[in-house]
């Protein structure tokens, strides 16, 4: 080899090496397969409630079918819009989730300010469970067993009863709001920081009664607890057969079904949200989660990210008109 063609031949060689040398460290940046570390889940009412009913179950079937934790984080308080504001400001790396509900579709039209907006600053993953909102009494503290009853009693004793909910402004207060307006009773509100909590006042005998997500009231209507007077939705819940319809038990527009769902930080990776939302369906669809949510009441929900943007969008406006012709305010 001459000295002209060692020359050339170094000259390609380091600029091989130069190629290799701007390529390896991009190579090595590339970000590891999500999830490679603790995903927090972020509750927004203490535990006990409706949506821990479902966020739990769900958690420990990620965990389970991913291998990596989804740990989840109870951060309860005015109306479940204390968490939804945490989640709203995390960092969008994929590891912190939100599951909120019907709750934060109230939320907009019922709070004049919040510090973060539903749509604009969460992307929507899918609607886990939507099961629907019960009637249910302290059968110690109030002496009906029947929905007509109950209205007559109200009717009688006027401002005398009382009924718990998961904070101001959550679909059980709301619910209640509803309620009472279509039936002409009085009945006086008294928010707690979760359902949680508000069951456990109810099953002690502090207060009459709620207007529950069928989730967290099921297993204490099957233990006797609590008495079940009617179910806030079209039909039956297969669950509890023997609870009629509101509409059957003589309410017939009452029709307040709740739902509970899954939502990311906006920002999130996209790559993030396709695999959360094949992650959640696959695990909606396994039969320890499908037994569970059957005992809660609930059916399979099946949505699409823009499937739940859409519903999230009407429900906000569902809620809007609701708050209206309630007249629902902070107590």
């Amino acid at each position: 080899m001459n000295r002209r063609q060692f020359h050339r031949s170094a000259l390609s060689f380091a600029a091989l090496a130069a190629g290799l040398s701007v390529q390896m460290p991009a190579a090595q940046a590339q970000p590891p397969a999500w999830p490679a570390r603790p995903v927090t889940v972020i509750v927004p009412f203490p535990a006990g409630g409706g949506t821990d009913a479902f966020a739990r179950p769900l958690v420990a079937q990620l965990s389970k079918q991913i291998g990596t934790q989804f740990v989840i984080e109870n951060h309860g308080g005015a109306g479940g819009t204390l968490g939804a504001s945490l989640a709203a400001k995390a960092a969008p790396d994929g590891y912190t989730v939100f599951i909120g509900g019907a709750h934060h579709a109230i939320a907009p039209s019922f709070y004049k300010k919040l510090d973060y907006d539903i749509e604009k600053d969460f992307i929507p993953v899918t609607v886990i469970a939507q099961p629907p909102q019960v009637v249910v009494v302290n059968p110690q503290r109030v002496p009906v067993s029947t929905l007509p009853e109950l209205i007559a009693y109200a009717k009688k004793n006027p401002g005398k009863l009382n009924f718990g909910s998961a904070g101001n402004g959550s679909s059980h207060h709301l619910a209640g709001e509803l309620f009472k307006l279509q039936t002409k009773t009085d009945l006086s509100h008294i928010p707690y920081k979760g359902a949680g909590p508000a069951l456990s006042d109810l099953m002690a005998g502090q207060i009459d009664m709620m207007f529950d997500g069928l989730g967290s009231s099921a297993q204490h209507i099957r233990s006797g607890r609590i008495r079940a007077l009617a179910v806030a939705s079209p039909r039956r819940s297969a669950a509890f057969p023997n609870v009629p319809t509101a509409a059957e038990a003589g309410v017939p527009n009452y029709d307040v079904s709740t739902w509970y769902a899954l939502w990311v930080p906006k920002g999130t990776p996209k790559a993030v949200v396709d695999r959360l939302y094949a992650e959640t369906t696959k695990a909606l669809h396994s039969p320890e989660l499908k037994e569970i949510w059957l005992n809660n009441g609930s059916d399979i929900p099946s949505y699409t990210p823009q499937e739940f943007a859409r519903f999230e969008h009407a429900e906000i406006q569902r809620w809007a008109q609701v708050v209206k012709v309630s007249g629902a305010s902070i107590d």
